[in-house]
């Protein structure tokens, strides 16, 4: 068994992002800047906001984050979105969510300029995924794809199981899994809470993506000896074991999987890291096309 070290593999593009952003400052050019907007104080969005500010002063990038209260109204919201929309020093930004729930997540989103959304949730950028077509791919799926290939693990007419059918993870992992690419070439089912079957169906999986967000869903006795199994889930669960209270487990029942899988993510450590490599690499693409649209 292989554990699948996303800690690792996402320091490793963080060192190549570095090395082109010193390339960048050598010649005089303008480095690419992220820019952030964090709506209340949530502590895992808090988190998750401060951990992407790091990584961009890691890399060499510029980083600016906007701290907005809990008590923005939409519209405040909707005209910070539109002066970012129109900064040309921005190339990339995100919106934290969730948002409070006075704000309308899908009105956000939409008003994002396709051209800035590194998270790749714009409807504009969705669609091009679906097709094929160059755009920013959504940062969990991307990181999952480069772990695949990093590792060369072989997908071509292999069974794929994506647990979940969420706009983040979920579908853009089946349309991706499926398509002509070199982590890609799959047999691709998608199973949920109203799937008949389901352990039958996952017991025949090659690869399993896990990312229903229930804890220690998935059991020893779901998977096959051999699985390749990419485990997105994060969960507190109450531990008094620990200092802290609580231990983090994935999707994924961990010391039961582990023991018949070929390759499994550890939680954390191993997508969650790559998460934030992914997104910082949609920033350099972002920059690069701000340049060669001028």
């Amino acid at each position: 068994m292989t554990i699948l070290d996303g800690k690792k593999i996402s320091s490793d593009i963080k060192n190549e992002i570095a090395d082109q952003v010193k390339i960048m400052k050598s010649k005089g050019e303008k480095v690419p800047h992220l820019a952030a907007v964090l709506v209340g104080t949530d502590g895992a969005s808090m988190t998750y906001v401060g951990a992407k500010v790091k990584a961009c002063e890691l890399v060499g990038f510029e980083s600016t984050l906007i701290d907005l209260p809990e008590k923005t109204t939409e519209d405040e919201l909707l005209n910070h979105i539109y002066k970012l929309n129109n900064d040309s020093g921005i190339d990339g930004f995100i919106v934290q969510l969730p948002l409070p729930k006075h704000i309308d997540d899908q009105k956000v989103l939409m008003a994002i300029d396709p051209d800035k959304d590194v998270d790749g949730f714009h409807p504009t950028n969705v669609g091009r995924m679906t097709l094929d077509l160059p755009t920013f791919l959504p940062a969990t799926p991307f990181g999952i794809l480069e772990l695949l290939e990093r590792y060369n693990i072989e997908t071509s007419g292999k069974n794929v199981v994506v647990m979940g059918r969420s706009h983040i993870v979920g579908r853009p992992m089946s349309i991706l899994m499926s398509q002509k690419r070199k982590a890609g070439n799959a047999t691709v089912t998608v199973v949920h809470s109203r799937t008949n079957n389901l352990a039958e169906i996952t017991r025949g999986a090659d690869i399993i993506v896990a990312a229903i967000g229930i804890s220690e869903f998935l059991k020893a006795d779901m998977v096959k000896d051999g699985v390749v199994v990419i485990d997105v889930g994060i969960t507190r669960v109450p531990d008094e074991t620990k200092t802290r209270g609580y231990r983090l487990a994935g999707d994924v029942e961990f010391e039961g999987v582990s023991k018949k899988a070929s390759f499994i993510t550890p939680v954390p450590g191993g997508v969650g890291p790559m998460t934030i490599a992914m997104l910082l690499k949609n920033t350099l693409l972002a920059r690069e096309r701000q340049n060669t649209a001028k």
